[in-house]
């Protein structure tokens, strides 16, 4: 499991993350100049249109060191996160049904002579606890849940392309599921995850946000 430590910890980031981008190798492209650059000392003019969507090259074709997405694959798209999402919901919603049915938990209760709010809330509970265990192993492990798998796309910290660290797992978890889990399921996911959909320039949801971790294509 690689990832990438908590700012000022103090901790160097593991090199065997195969995700992780990695430096240019030393003496740049080869030139018969050696390490000076053209054009009296500076560094040469961007490409017409920055090199890429965004101002600089996704691919790392060339892109800048000022641009995060330089030496990453191209972000995921917004509609096959939201289909891997909900494919994700499903399949903890199924554990939480049947831990809940189990255990006799259940949902809000309300008859003519009570409303039992307690069962909902120890619903709500669980539910909170399975989706954010479920997404912040996934995300530890490769950058992956199932649904991600799927869709052939995973997690990555912004800064360096690596698989997110335990903290930022936990974070960008968190901001998704616990209001999810309590309080206003359909409104939170369709705002958190569908801020992607005009997010620019990293396609971020509010998650992603709170961890400065964008979604990108795996291709494989």
């Amino acid at each position: 499991m690689s990832s990438e430590p908590p700012p000022g910890s103090g901790q160097q980031p593991p090199e065997d993350d195969r995700f992780r981008k990695q430096p240019p190798p030393a003496g740049g492209s080869g030139s018969p100049y050696g390490d000076q650059p053209p054009y009296g000392g500076q560094p040469p003019p961007p490409p017409p249109g920055g090199g890429g969507p965004y101002g600089g090259d996704p691919y790392g074709g060339g892109g800048y060191p000022s641009d995060p997405l330089a030496g990453m694959p191209p972000l995921a798209d917004s509609g096959k996160r939201t289909i891997a999402r909900i494919l994700d919901m499903i399949l903890v919603g199924v554990f939480v049904w049947l831990l809940t049915w189990g255990f006799g938990v259940t949902e809000l209760d309300v008859d003519t002579d009570k409303v039992e709010y307690g069962k909902s809330l120890g619903q709500s509970a669980i539910a909170a606890v399975l989706y954010i265990a479920y997404d912040t192993a996934m995300t530890v492990r490769d950058g992956q849940t199932l649904g991600k798998r799927l869709f052939k796309m995973r997690v990555a910290n912004l800064d360096n392309g690596a698989t997110p660290s335990v903290q930022s797992s936990l974070i960008r978890a968190s901001v998704l599921w616990i209001p999810f889990a309590f309080c206003c399921a359909c409104i939170w996911t369709a705002i958190c995850g569908g801020w992607s959909y005009f997010d620019r320039p990293y396609k971020q949801g509010l998650h992603d946000k709170a961890a400065k971790t964008v979604v990108v294509s795996t291709g494989s």
